[in-house]
C-alpha cells in the first residue's frame, strides 16, 4: 500500500465515521476505497467492518446525552441487533456475493419513502390510537423488533445504508424525537457491527494496516457527526438521510 493509498484509505475513514453518527452509510465511502487499492471484495467488506467498529462507539459516546431514558430500549433492540449482527456476518461468508443486491436497493428506497413520511404516519398512527383508545407502544411493538432483526441481518452482511433502515423504522414505529431514535441507532450499528467485526477476526482474511487506518479516521469521524447531527433540525436530518440513501441506490445499481 502506498502513502497516498493510505492517506486516501485514512480520509474515507473520517468521512465514514462522519456521515455513520449523523445518518449511517458510511460504508459507501469506505468500501470502494478500499477495493480500489486491490482488495479483494470479501476482504475489503470484513475489513471495512472491523474498522468502522472504533467510529460506531466514538458517534455513541458522541450522542451519550440522547441516550438519558432508553436503556431499557437498548437492552431490547441490542439483543435483536446481536442476533441479526451475527447472522448477517455468517451469511457473508456463506451466501454468493451478489444474493443481496436486488432487494437491498428496494429496501433503502422504501425506508427513504418512510423517512419522508414519517411525520405524516406518525400523525395518523397517534390519530387512530385515539380514536380506538389503545395506549403508544413504547417499545415499537413486534413488528419493530422484526424489522431491525432484518436491518441487523443486513448490517452484518454490508451495512451500506443499515442506518437509514433502522431512522425509518424507529422514526415509524417509536414515539420520540428524531435526534433520541439517531442516538439509540448509533448504538446498534456499535452491537452490530461489533458482532460481525469479532466473528471475522476469526474466520475471514483481514488487512489489518486498512483496518488501522479506518478505525484511526472513523474514531475523529465519529466525533465530528455527533457534532453536526446534533445541531440539525428534524427536516435538515431527514433531507441528509434522504440525499445519502439516493447515493448508496444509485451506487449500488451501477456496481
Amino acid at each position: 500500500m502506498s502513502i497516498w493509498e493510505a492517506l486516501a484509505i485514512l480520509a474515507a475513514g473520517i468521512g465514514a465515521g462522519t456521515i455513520n453518527t449523523i445518518v449511517g452509510s458510511g460504508t459507501l465511502f469506505t468500501f470502494p476505497v478500499l477495493l480500489a487499492t486491490g482488495l479483494p471484495p470479501i476482504t475489503a467488506n470484513v475489513s471495512n467492518t472491523v474498522g468502522l467498529v472504533t467510529g460506531n462507539i466514538s458517534g455513541a459516546i458522541g450522542y451519550r446525552r440522547e441516550l438519558r431514558g432508553q436503556k431499557r430500549r437498548m437492552v431490547r433492540f441490542g439483543l435483536t441487533a446481536l442476533v441479526g449482527g451475527l447472522t448477517g456476518a455468517v451469511l457473508l461468508l456463506a451466501l454468493p456475493s451478489k444474493a443481496f443486491d436486488a432487494i437491498v436497493p428496494v429496501l433503502i428506497g422504501l425506508a427513504l419513502v418512510l423517512v419522508v413520511l414519517q411525520p405524516r404516519i406518525a400523525r395518523a398512527l397517534a390519530a387512530r390510537r385515539e380514536r380506538n383508545g389503545t395506549a403508544i407502544p413504547t417499545d415499537g411493538g413486534p413488528a419493530l423488533l422484526i424489522g431491525l432483526l432484518v436491518a441487523s441481518t443486513y448490517g452484518g452482511y454490508f451495512g451500506a445504508a443499515q442506518g437509514v433502515l433502522y431512522l425509518a423504522l424507529m422514526g415509524i414505529l417509536l414515539h420520540d424525537e428524531l435526534q433520541r431514535v439517531n442516538a439509540l441507532k448509533n448504538v446498534l450499528g456499535v452491537i452490530v457491527n461489533g458482532v460481525a467485526a469479532l466473528f471475522f477476526v476469526f474466520v475471514a482474511d483481514i488487512d489489518w494496516l486498512a483496518v488501522l487506518l479506518i478505525a484511526a479516521g472513523s474514531t475523529v469521524g465519529g466525533q465530528i457527526g455527533a457534532k453536526v447531527g446534533r445541531r440539525l433540525p428534524p427536516t435538515a436530518l431527514r433531507a441528509v438521510i434522504v440525499v445519502v440513501g439516493i447515493v448508496a441506490i444509485v451506487q449500488m445499481l451501477l456496481k
